[in-house]
Formats: structure tokens, C-alpha cells, sequence
């Protein structure tokens, strides 16, 4: 598959996950997150080309998001709908968004390793974005503290969480065996 289309089909199937995760959750259908990330997490890791580092990103994304995700829920500042397994943590339908974001970060997102600044500035208007249009257009979530303080807390989260994945990642790639980089 060619460079173009393989990164358009990454961002597609993100956008699937994101959907399904967002639209299920306001739905009431917890599981379509879920399901949908299963199965772009297992093409990106069989199609993708980079099974090694798509799952160390994973082991690393998943629980920084869910840690961040879950301090906004035990905060009270989010609410998030169909909050199963727990109220106070981050739901099982944001863990599919994160681990279908991690499945972006060695593909459609790439551009950014190098350009931690861009990250940055794509977290700051891209993370809070996403909330804004899950509670305004799916009501996934809803806002517990005024919403300004809300967005600004999400903006400087994110701002911070996407170029210190990459960060880490590096970090833990210097680190890695050679032949366990495939």
C-alpha cells in the first residue's frame, strides 16, 4: 500500500474509533468504542508495518490518557456518560479512544515526532475540540465545572500529554534492542 493511502486509511479508521466511541457512549451503547477500537488496533498492528513500536506506543499512551482522562473524571470537571466500570475513572470507551490514538502516533501522526512544538499546539486546540464536540453534538460527556476552566484545563493538558508521548516513546526506543524496533 502506498505511503498516502496508508496514512489516509489511518486517519479514517481513527475517525471510526472517535465516531463509534463518541456516538456509543451518547447512545447509551458502551460497547461500540470498544469493538471498534479492537479491530483497528488489530489492522494498524497487521497492516500497519510497525507491530514493535505501534505496541510500545500503545503501552504507553493508554495509561497516560487514561490517568489523564481519569484525574478530569474523580475531579468532577468531566462527566462522562456511560461511565462503566467505574464514575470516578475514565470509561471503558475512552480507553478505545486512546488506544486508537496510539495506533495513530507511528502513522498519521508521525509528522510530529520531530516538530514538538506543532504537537504541542495540536494538543492545545485539538484535545479540548474533541470534548467540546462529544458533549455539544453526542452528549459523551458533559462539563462539571464552568466550561472555560474546563477547556483550558483540557487545552494545557493535551498540550502537554502528545509531545511527551512522543518523547517517552523516543526515550524508550534509545533504549530498545535493535532487532526489537520491526
Amino acid at each position: 500500500m502506498n505511503r498516502a493511502l496508508a496514512t489516509a486509511a489511518n486517519v479514517v479508521g481513527y475517525q471510526a474509533v472517535w465516531l463509534a466511541s463518541i456516538a456509543g457512549a451518547g447512545a447509551g451503547h458502551v460497547w461500540a468504542g470498544p469493538l471498534a477500537a479492537l479491530a483497528f488496533v488489530a489492522a494498524t498492528l497487521a497492516f500497519g508495518g510497525r507491530r514493535g513500536r505501534d505496541l510500545r506506543l500503545l503501552a504507553v499512551a493508554l495509561p497516560l490518557g487514561i490517568a489523564l482522562d481519569t484525574a478530569f473524571a474523580a475531579s468532577g470537571w468531566l462527566r462522562y456518560a456511560e461511565p462503566w466500570p467505574w464514575t470516578w475513572a475514565a470509561p471503558v470507551w475512552i480507553w478505545s479512544l486512546w488506544a486508537g490514538f496510539a495506533m495513530t502516533l507511528n502513522h498519521s501522526m508521525a509528522f510530529l515526532r520531530e516538530r514538538p512544538l506543532a504537537a504541542c499546539l495540536l494538543g492545545l486546540v485539538g484535545g479540548p475540540l474533541a470534548y467540546w464536540t462529544a458533549a455539544g453534538a453526542f452528549d459523551a460527556v458533559s462539563f462539571g465545572a464552568p466550561v472555560a476552566a474546563v477547556m483550558g484545563a483540557l487545552a494545557l493538558g493535551w498540550a502537554v500529554v502528545l509531545p511527551a508521548l512522543f518523547a517517552l516513546d523516543t526515550r524508550l526506543w534509545a533504549k530498545a534492542p535493535e532487532k526489537a524496533l520491526a
